[in-house]
């Protein structure tokens, strides 16, 4: 099992202590500011000593975990990949575009118009189709 309070708590500590977003301390004009959205090496440096202070409180003393239980199945990643690897190649404008602004291909030109991504839409869906559906590309991981 993997414990995800580590993670979490850090993610959330990064978040809030981030300077400037809730607060910062030293402000630019005083001592603390809130909600300023500015930041300076002082204040990364103070809150990087409250983000230390707080992860070490509650990963050591408190001892924050939280584990995710889930029966033991396969995971099919096939979906997953064929989709990610189909939406990079097929992002119109990074490899081609169809139609194209002067031609009716144009490769690598990194543009699109709203008549290209609906026909890389309609191809992307024809090939997602025919690999997952009549294919049945598939992936598993235990």
């Amino acid at each position: 099992m993997s414990d995800w309070g580590p993670v979490f708590m850090a993610v959330v500590l990064f978040i809030l202590l981030t300077p400037g977003l809730l607060f910062q301390v030293p402000g630019r004009h005083r001592c603390v500011e809130f909600g300023n959205f500015q930041t300076s090496g002082a204040s990364i440096m103070a809150h990087t000593l409250l983000y230390f202070a707080l992860i070490c409180v509650f990963l050591l003393a408190v001892k924050v975990h939280l584990y995710l239980v889930f029966e033991k199945k396969m995971a099919d990643w096939g979906p997953v990949v064929i989709a990610v690897v189909l939406f990079v190649l097929l992002s119109p404008g990074l490899l081609f575009q169809f139609p194209g602004r002067r031609r009716v291909f144009e490769f690598g030109n990194m543009q699109t118009s709203g008549i290209a991504i609906m026909v890389h839409t309609i191809i992307f869906f024809g090939l997602i189709t025919i690999f997952l559906v009549v294919i049945g590309v598939h992936i598993y991981t235990g």
